[in-house]
């Protein structure tokens, strides 16, 4: 991992050598894991910035709240770790001054994600110095995953398809939703454990799945991004779990969604389901190298307008060491696709505000295609009890 993460540094430092780019400073946490091979348990919303400053001629700087240095010390391979503390004259406002040097010409930023915190110390503290994003710099690079990326993602599915299986038998009539985010989370969680160690950077990597579960069912089905509560399950209920805030390996986050119906279906909402199922495998079979994005998310609603559906959901997004990351399927979006990009691909519809369709999976694209990282069956699901 810490080797995979320096070669991206000096990828970077070349690409900024190229455009002019002196030092660039990152503060987000996808970023910086993806750099500098660390992450840290605390954050920004604390009033306590990490922060990652990389020199296209000089080694990186991590600059980092003093109680975490001693861990993101061991867990990086970069070399300059340059503590701060929250009294007293070592801020981390006098920690960047230091990596910047003095009376830089250009600060080069993440503009989308750049804290405010750290955005307003910025434009106090160097008055009339251009600030400019260096996000579309390292986007470009993120887009296309390596061959090491690609098996960390797919330990990631393997983690996630154990969850999805755990979330399939937890379903009865009168079981809970809670009580199936407990259960996604124990076998998820025991899954991940088995891919790691407790030896060197793996024993700082924890196999635990967190976030609060995405769960909605019976009438509450088509209220995308409730979190599961003490709901009971009937019969006839749909319910919808969706892992894109907690299928994650190593920084690494997936998309994946089934809707599964407790003892028996409706012809209604079974339709609606499969609208949503075909949706997602016509635009899941458009996928190869030299198309556009937009044109996957053309053949999705293609199968909608055909079952008299509209739908204003985009067919997926690019997946990564981000939630969101650049591509997305969506129409307007004229992207080409690569080999290496990697894609959650969704169905997805709501009716009237309460039936509702919803399927997603994580892939890859190939030279000749696509492959699979998420695997469950992608049919009609409906529970014995």
């Amino acid at each position: 991992m810490l080797e995979e993460a320096k070669a991206r540094t000096l990828t970077l430092q070349a690409r900024m050598k190229e455009q002019g780019i002196e030092r660039a400073v990152f503060t987000d946490g996808a970023s910086i894991g993806y750099l500098a091979g660390f992450w840290g348990y605390l954050g920004i919303e604390f009033g306590r910035p990490t922060m990652l400053v990389v020199n296209a001629d000089d080694a990186p700087v991590v600059i980092t709240p003093l109680m975490e240095s001693e861990m993101v010390g061991a867990m990086t391979w970069v070399e300059d770790v340059r503590p701060w503390e929250d009294m007293g004259q070592n801020t981390w406002g006098r920690a960047l001054a230091g990596a910047l040097g003095d009376a830089p010409r250009t600060i080069w930023v993440e503009r989308g994600s750049i804290p405010a915190i750290v955005r307003n110390h910025i434009e106090d503290t160097y008055p009339g110095v251009a600030v400019k994003d260096i996000s579309p710099v390292l986007g470009a690079m993120r887009m296309i995953k390596s061959p090491f990326e690609i098996q960390v993602m797919k330990e990631a599915g393997q983690i996630a398809g154990a969850m999805m299986k755990a979330a399939h038998e937890s379903l009865h009539e009168g079981g809970r939703e809670y009580e199936s985010a407990l259960a996604v989370i124990n076998a998820g969680t025991r899954r991940a454990a088995d891919f790691l160690t407790d030896k060197g950077w793996e024993r700082f990597v924890s196999p635990m799945i967190h976030n609060l579960q995405i769960l909605q069912s019976g009438q509450d089905t088509s209220m995308v991004h409730r979190r599961a509560s003490v709901k009971a399950y009937k019969r006839f209920d749909p319910v919808y779990f969706c892992f894109c805030n907690m299928a994650q390996f190593k920084q690494y986050k997936l998309g994946f969604d089934r809707m599964f119906h407790v003892g028996a279906v409706r012809d209604d909402a079974a339709r609606v389901q499969e609208a949503a199922i075909d949706a997602q495998q016509a635009a899941i079979a458009a996928i190869r190298p030299g198309v556009e994005a937009q044109e996957v998310a053309a053949a999705a609603n293609e199968v909608y307008a055909e079952r008299g559906y509209e739908t204003g959901y985009r067919t997926g997004r690019s997946i990564g060491v981000a939630y969101l990351e650049a591509p997305e399927l969506k129409a307007g979006d004229t992207t080409i696709l690569q080999p290496g990009m990697t894609f959650a691909v969704d169905g997805g519809i709501s009716i009237d505000g309460v039936t509702a369709g919803r399927i997603g999976d994580s892939i890859v694209v190939t030279q000749t295609g696509f492959d699979y990282i998420t695997e469950y069956p992608r049919q009609l699901l409906v529970t014995d009890n």
